[in-house]
């Protein structure tokens, strides 16, 4: 049986943003396309278990008029400093996110896919924990918003896998540890 992973799958603008200053994702449709996943329908069916920020996931329900179509689809955990009560097939983790991960990579499964935002991304980085990142770079310069990477972190060696070009523009690199 393979190791469970932890994989990064999120998109940015070419210069680093996921989102506008105030959180608008509205660009992201410029490289939608009728039929187009961009492999995400391929990415999902690997993976069973789904991290998020708690800002993210109260972001994308907002968005979707209170749903959150994740819980109905993983084991989802969004990652917060409140503690909150579980709701809705969320379970909300305040916890060490080390061990948490430690906890996912024992037990039988797909991999453990992590949607972000910035604050959950860095956490992750900085104990060396995404196994894979699998970034989507949308054809955008946004010039100012919320930064995918925002440091802090020592370094992390990467191997390049291969990356695909879409008509659309959008890239999609692909790294994972080395």
């Amino acid at each position: 049986m393979e190791t469970r992973k932890v994989i990064l799958y999120i998109s940015m603008s070419v210069d680093g943003f996921l989102a506008t200053k105030d959180n608008d994702l509205s660009w992201l449709s410029i490289v939608e396309k009728e039929g187009e996943d961009y492999g995400y329908g391929v990415f999902t069916n690997q993976v069973d278990t789904y991290l998020v920020g708690r800002k993210t996931y109260e972001i994308v329900k907002g968005l979707l008029g209170g749903d959150f179509p994740q819980a109905k689809q993983y084991e989802c955990y969004v990652i917060t400093r409140q503690s909150l009560e579980n709701a809705d097939g969320v379970q909300f983790y305040n916890g060490d996110i080390s061990e948490l991960i430690a906890r996912l990579k024992v037990k039988p499964g797909g991999h453990i896919y992590c949607d972000g935002g910035a604050e959950i991304v860095q956490m992750l980085m900085k104990q060396n924990l995404i196994d894979e990142y699998i970034i989507s770079v949308i054809p955008i310069m946004l010039g100012e918003g919320i930064r995918l990477f925002k440091g802090g972190i020592d370094k992390i060696n990467l191997k390049a896998k291969p990356s695909t070009y879409f008509e659309s523009g959008l890239v999609q690199l692909h790294y994972e540890k080395a």
